[in-house]
């Protein structure tokens, strides 16, 4: 499995993210073709160059405007300029989701509705061009699994078409809520509101570190000069290159309300563990309770003790080693009338072996289109014969 890790200990941008995409291995070239085919293309140029912040080295972003974009677009601008565009339906696709995570961010922060939002800054060449070039570099990477440290947002003040707005803007704290963020490293803008949507939209999960081999690293470099490097660090990293020992933890419980154990499930989740599951069991004196499993690597056992004995009634956990044989994976993208699924593929020496298609997508296309879901996937089996 391809894992990338965004480290955003000095936040991130547009900008950064694109310099990190590049100097992490993707084409400069592939990102220029796939944004010549905007019907906007004439309007930039994109320049990627080697430079370093505080001693560290890594690429620079540029978006270069031919003229004066001084056009305010709504989310229906934006996402024409996309879908006129001749760019992958996983492009256009993740480019307005990206967008619309940043309009209802805005709709909610000025007390309208997404479509009537005017864009700013984010409706700028610039913007679009780091919204649509970040699509375009996950679909040249193909990871299986993004990941976030906590994004640091900085602090003081920002001026932008609002006028002076503190940091976090309005829009980029509403875009973040519910992830984990830290403030105050640097008294600046560190984290823009595109930046905060390219993490939303495509981080699953958010840990303070990770335990797999890291094959590559890229820095993404700032426009700022701060006391620290104003770098954004992304790591890509291939899960088949890790010892597959890992480990699991066990309680059982039969003392602790059951509406706290979603919650536990998500602190084990955001610190680090691979799986989290309860089985029901039988306790002495004939008690009805649970034991709580956690898979993790070892690297985070100890986080994940102290999760137990701090946020359940545990007062002891078992731990056993386990070792995981896992098919080789793949991800295919099936045509449907409603949209694209990925069929994620178990393979065994090359042979497919089994294929499932990723559910969540499905129940966005069901909710969008009202449609049930056995329909989706009647359609999506018949057409994975001709794969």
């Amino acid at each position: 499995m391809k894992v990338l890790y965004y480290d955003c200990f000095c936040g991130i941008s547009g900008d950064m993210n694109l310099g990190a995409m590049v100097d992490l291995g993707v084409d400069p070239d592939h990102i220029q073709k796939e944004l010549a085919k905007l019907s906007v293309a004439d309007e930039f140029d994109v320049s990627f160059t080697k430079g370093e912040k505080r001693g560290i080295t890594g690429i620079k972003a540029d978006v270069i405007l031919k003229g004066n974009d001084q056009t305010h677009r709504h989310l229906s601008d934006v996402n024409k300029i996309i879908e006129e565009s001749s760019l992958s339906n996983y492009v256009k696709d993740t480019s307005k989701a990206i967008f619309r995570i940043i309009a209802e961010s805005e709709g909610r922060v000025h007390g309208k509705s997404a479509e009537s939002v005017h864009f700013h800054e984010v409706g700028a060449i610039d913007s679009i061009v780091d919204i649509v070039g970040a699509a375009i570099c996950l679909e040249y990477l193909k990871p299986d699994m993004l990941i976030s440290s906590p994004v640091q947002l900085g602090g003081g003040f920002v001026k932008c078409a609002h006028g002076t707005m503190p940091v976090p803007a309005p829009a980029t704290i509403d875009i973040l809520k519910g992830i984990p963020v830290k403030t105050g490293l640097v008294n600046s803008e560190a984290t823009t509101p595109t930046g905060a949507a390219i993490i939303a939209h495509a981080a699953k999960r958010f840990n303070e570190g990770f335990s797999l081999p890291i094959s590559k690293i890229g820095y993404g470099l700032g426009t700022k000069d701060f006391d620290v490097p104003n770098v954004l660090r992304v790591y890509l990293a291939e899960e088949h290159m890790a010892n597959k020992g890992q480990l699991i933890l066990e309680a059982n419980i039969d003392d602790m309300n059951p509406e706290l154990y979603s919650f536990v499930e998500e602190m084990f989740f955001e610190n680090g563990a691979l799986d989290v599951f309860k089985v029901p069991i039988i306790m002495k004196k004939s008690r009805p309770g649970v034991k709580l499993c956690v898979l993790c690597e070892p690297e985070v056992q100890h986080t994940m003790e102290e999760l137990f004995f701090v946020h359940t009634t545990t007062l002891g956990i078992r731990k056993y080693p386990v070792e995981k044989i896992l098919l080789d994976r793949s991800f295919v993208k099936v045509k449907t009338p409603w949209g694209e699924v990925t069929v994620k593929q178990g393979l065994k020496n090359g042979k497919i072996i089994k294929q499932k298609p990723e559910f969540d997508e499905c129940v966005k296309i069901a909710n969008e289109n009202k449609i049930p879901m056995e329909k989706i996937y009647r359609f999506i089996w018949r057409n994975l014969e001709d794969i």
